[in-house]
């Protein structure tokens, strides 16, 4: 957008053209806005700054003019509950019920207020009841919603973009991402020279007429740095990943990072391949911070997505040889011009993601998986059944075959790998460290495997626990999610009645005869699913696209049955995406984006 922003987008400092605008005023007569204009005063807050504390007995209302308030759940790690975007008020439930605030509301950037004392309030809403009527069916709205699930949407729409130091090429990173961010809304770049000089209101005004707008720091902490960091709904800290490793100029506690003023995210700037090692490298500069990966426009589009919620998260269930299934589903997806943006999964699912979050073509991942599942079995380095029925060396050295020593941290997408922590007797969320060693831990099916023993922590086979880590991805996705589970099917029969093991020749006689009796791979491979059929119910729940290929006649540990299971794969997401509806069709990219 060129130029700067109309002035007809202000309300402008007339207080009642202010209240005329708000919901929770609107349809009032003049001479009531007139008489609650009156009693308003002035306040400005800077971000960061707290505007109430949860627990603090309420003694006003607000009318937020300009600026961005968040509204924060309490205790040990505030939880961010909604936006309060400009034209709206906060504050008046406590004024109502006489109860303690039972939120933290702070000042997310720099913002301008009018302030309605109590005593005011209480003067109005005596003197003009309609105010109090118009303010119970607003909050009986608002407890509706909550009752409904609805909640206000979080998403950030403010970006600032803060270089590590002057040799990062920032200018043309901001404007690669106002380019990918314009593909979902109005987007505006905004830089020193535009915006040093001005006030809240403008930046308000810059607010208001886009979608996006994305703030350009100084490498060095200046005002201007400081004023964009208040700005900014998340924080971009951008570094080249070759450099070595060092602090921002401006110190993270005033980045917002860890608190409750902004939310940093990391961004690495590659030539042209992800440097080994520098995301562990730059991470423990940002514990705890998402990372992203750039080598080009490509990168740019998905780290977009990302930000605003318009990403597609993949996360695909364990199944042993069904598994096989993901190459087709992945194929579907990518044919049908569906960008995923960040994967997951547990057991064979966490290998056939971990393909997918490599950047592995279809092509590559049929060529590796058959190269190390059909070729050569690898589960036939029997052992002493002591701790498992196979040594595992031959899985380690497949999966190492594969994968390298890649850190799951240097994948191009996000991806994570679920274990069953047996230490803790919870699930483990793997997102860093050596890539084929937490693979390696996902798929240990308790019996069949030895557990992967890190750290005095003892790791099997996820689907021990959850087998369709959907609530994971959940966690930190906002966007749509697909998941595929594989598991569904019956796992297996028998057609023979029995209690116990008849004689060794009668067992002969019963494989002469094809009987179907399961074997002891097929009953620990199953029994190690079984307690997590509840969380795979539940991660169902949680999709908005969810693919159960059938494969019913895909035996869990039939390696042969690959391109079988491949095709079901493909097909089955073939039919589903067909038959999906216009909004979940533009929400996964199947129109243009």
């Amino acid at each position: 957008m060129d130029g700067d922003p109309g002035e007809t987008m202000v309300l402008g400092g007339d207080p009642l053209a202010l209240l005329q605008s708000s919901p929770i005023f609107r349809g009032l007569d003049r001479p009531t806005l007139a008489a609650i204009a009156a009693e308003l005063e002035s306040l400005s807050l800077p971000g960061g700054a707290t505007l109430f504390e949860a627990g603090e007995q309420p003694d006003a209302m607000y009318l937020l003019i300009a600026g961005c308030l968040g509204a924060y759940a309490g205790g040990e790690t505030p939880r961010l509950l909604g936006r309060i975007a400009a034209g709206e008020t906060v504050g008046e439930m406590g004024l109502v019920s006489g109860h303690t605030r039972t939120a933290t509301v702070r000042a997310l950037r720099d913002s301008d207020l009018m302030r309605l004392p109590r005593e005011s309030f209480d003067r109005v809403i005596l003197q003009h009841p309609a105010a109090l009527l118009r303010i119970a069916q607003l909050l009986a709205e608002r407890l509706e919603s909550s009752d409904r699930g609805v909640v206000s949407h979080i998403g950030p729409r403010t970006f600032t973009v803060l270089p590590q130091s002057i040799e990062v090429d920032v200018g043309s990173f901001a404007t690669e991402l106002v380019a990918a961010l314009g593909r979902h809304g109005r987007a505006e770049l905004v830089w020193s020279v535009r915006g040093a000089d001005h006030t809240s209101a403008w930046f308000h005004r810059i607010e208001t007429v886009n979608d996006y707008v994305v703030y350009v720091a100084d490498p060095e902490p200046t005002t201007w740095s400081k004023l964009c960091v208040r700005q900014a709904d998340s924080v971009l800290l951008v570094a080249r990943a070759e450099a070595p490793a060092a602090p921002w100029p401006l110190a993270v506690r005033d980045l917002g990072h860890g608190s409750l003023s902004a939310r940093a995210e990391l961004v690495l700037l590659h030539d042209e391949r992800i440097e080994p090692g520098a995301a562990a490298r730059w991470c423990r500069q940002l514990p705890g911070a998402p990372h992203h990966h750039v080598r080009g426009p490509e990168d740019v589009a998905r780290v977009a997505r990302l930000l605003t919620g318009h990403a597609v998260g993949l996360v695909l269930s364990g199944g042993g040889a069904r598994g096989f299934a993901h190459i087709g589903v992945v194929r579907a997806l990518r044919e049908a011009g569906i960008a995923i943006d960040l994967v997951g999964g547990t057991s064979m699912g966490a290998i056939m993601g971990a393909g997918v979050a490599a950047g592995w073509t279809t092509d590559e991942m049929v060529e590796r998986f058959h190269r190390t599942f059909v070729a050569t079995n690898p589960l036939n380095d029997y052992t002493l059944p002591i701790v498992s029925l196979v040594a595992g060396r031959k899985v380690s050295r497949l999966l190492r075959q594969e994968f390298g020593d890649a850190a799951i941290e240097d994948l191009p997408l996000p991806f994570y790998a679920v274990s069953a922590n047996l230490t803790t007797g919870r699930g483990s969320v793997h997102r860093a460290g050596d890539l084929w060693r937490w693979l390696r831990a996902s798929v240990a099916i308790p019996g069949v495997l030895p557990p992967v023993f890190h750290q005095g922590e003892v790791h099997v086979d996820g689907g021990a626990i959850n087998n369709m880590p959907v609530d994971v991805m959940r966690a930190v996705h906002s966007g749509i999610v697909i998941g595929v589970d594989v598991g569904s099917d019956t796992t297996f029969t028998s057609d023979i009645q029995d209690v116990d093991l008849p004689p060794l020749w009668k067992l002969l006689g019963w494989f002469r005869r094809h009987k179907q009796r399961p074997t002891i791979l097929q009953i620990l491979f199953r029994a190690g699913m079984v307690n997590s059929e509840a969380a795979t119910v539940a991660g169902r729940r949680l999709t908005d696209v969810l693919l159960q290929p059938p494969l019913a006649d895909v035996d869990l540990l039939n390696w042969h049955a690959f391109e079988r299971a491949i095709e079901a794969g493909y097909r089955h997401a073939n039919e589903r995406l067909a038959a999906l509806d216009a909004g979940a069709r533009a929400r996964l990219g199947l129109v243009a984006r």
